[in-house]
C-alpha cells in the first residue's frame, strides 16, 4: 500500500519532436518498467515534461505485458496527457528523480536549466538521481554548487557509442553520450550492446539500454526503502 505520506518520485519526459528522423520523443518501455517497479513496491509517482502536456513517445512495443499494462490504462494515459511542466517543479516535493531515456532527450534535456536545477538540488540534499538508456543526456551539463561537473569522477551507464552506431543514428544525434560523458570526467562503464547493465554510485543511478529500465527502477526502489 502507498503511504500517504510518502514523496513521489518525479519521472521526467523529453518533449522534443522530429518527425523526419522518426525519433520523436521519450522511449515508452524506458518509463514503464520503472514505474512499475516503483509502484509494485508502494512507491508514488508523478510525471513531468520539458514542456508539460502529453510528451511525444515511440518505440511502443505491445507485446511487453508491462507496456501493454500501461498503455491500455485509461487512467494512465490521462496522466501522461496532463504531464507537469518541468519549469512548475518544486524539488523540494520528490523523493528522487528519474530521467526517462528516448533519443529526444538528446535535445533537449542537456541545456535546459530546470533540468540542471533538479538535477543539483536533488544530488546535493542526498536524494537519488537515476537515469536509464539516453536519459543520462540530462547529467552531461549538470554541476554541483561548486562548479564541477556531477559526474566527474563517478561510476556512470548510458547508451554506448556502438549501440548509437548499430542504430544508424550516430550521424543525427547532436553529440555521442558515451564519449560525452567521458570527456565531464565520468567513468562510463558498458557491457556488450542490447545487455542490461545498471550502475550505483552513492545516490546517482544509471543504466545502459532499454534492457536496463527494470534495473534501475529496482535499484531506485532499493535506495529508498533503505
Amino acid at each position: 500500500m502507498t503511504q500517504p505520506t510518502r514523496k513521489p518520485v518525479l519521472f521526467v519526459l523529453t518533449s522534443y519532436s522530429d518527425v523526419e528522423h522518426n525519433i520523436s520523443g521519450y522511449y515508452f518501455s524506458e518509463l514503464a518498467h520503472p514505474l512499475h517497479v516503483l509502484e509494485q513496491a508502494g512507491i508514488p509517482t508523478e510525471l513531468a515534461s520539458i514542456q508539460g502536456g502529453l510528451p511525444p513517445v515511440y518505440g511502443l512495443d505491445l507485446d511487453d505485458d508491462v507496456v501493454a499494462r500501461y498503455w491500455n490504462d485509461d487512467s494512465f494515459q490521462q496522466r501522461l496527457s496532463h504531464t507537469k511542466k518541468l519549469s512548475d517543479t518544486n524539488s523540494d516535493d520528490y523523493s528522487a528523480v528519474l530521467f526517462v531515456g528516448g533519443h529526444g532527450t538528446m535535445w533537449d534535456f542537456p541545456d535546459c536549466p530546470d533540468v540542471q536545477r533538479l538535477i543539483r538540488e536533488i544530488y546535493e540534499t542526498d536524494r537519488p538521481v537515476a537515469a536509464v538508456c539516453h536519459g543520462p543526456a540530462a547529467l552531461v551539463n549538470a554541476t554541483l554548487s561548486d562548479g564541477r561537473n556531477l559526474v566527474e569522477g563517478k561510476k556512470v551507464a548510458a547508451f554506448t557509442d556502438a549501440e548509437e552506431r548499430a542504430v544508424k543514428l550516430a550521424d543525427v544525434v547532436p553529440f555521442l553520450l558515451e564519449t560525452t560523458l567521458k570527456s565531464r570526467g565520468a567513468h562510463h562503464q558498458a557491457v556488450a550492446e542490447w545487455q542490461p547493465l545498471t550502475l550505483v554510485d552513492g545516490n546517482l543511478i544509471t543504466g545502459q539500454n532499454p534492457q536496463s529500465a527494470t534495473g534501475v527502477g529496482e535499484a531506485l526502489r532499493d535506495k529508498l526503502n533503505g
